[in-house]
């Protein structure tokens, strides 16, 4: 095998382990991208508060929406299955609320 032949080789291995380095960057920038599109699953959501009634059981409030028709759903989630409990229209501050409520309970 003759110098060319191995300096080229190790080029492409080399070209070849960086491309496979990449990889993971390029993924989550692709998700990322892909989440700000409109109408994407998880676009404009957000997690208020979480509380586990049970080992598997949880009562999760969320806000969603867009900008113009923002509401606050609270959810049971367990293992198996998630239900709408109830549904609120979303005020500006309802998020600030909950925040101060949550850490109010955290001293108590």
């Amino acid at each position: 095998m003759s110098a060319g032949a191995s300096a080229s080789s190790l080029v492409w291995v080399v070209v070849f382990i960086g491309a496979i380095a990449m990889l993971p960057w390029l993924v989550r920038r692709w998700q990322r991208g892909r989440s700000a599109l409109p109408g994407a699953g998880g676009a404009g959501s957000r997690v208020l508060s979480s509380v586990a009634v049970g080992p598997q059981q949880r009562v999760v409030t969320v806000e969603a929406g867009s900008a113009e028709q923002r509401v606050v759903l609270v959810l049971g989630v367990t293992a198996a299955q998630i239900n709408c409990l109830h549904v609120l229209p979303a005020s500006p501050t309802f998020a600030g609320e909950v925040a101060a409520a949550r850490g109010a309970q955290k001293h108590d």
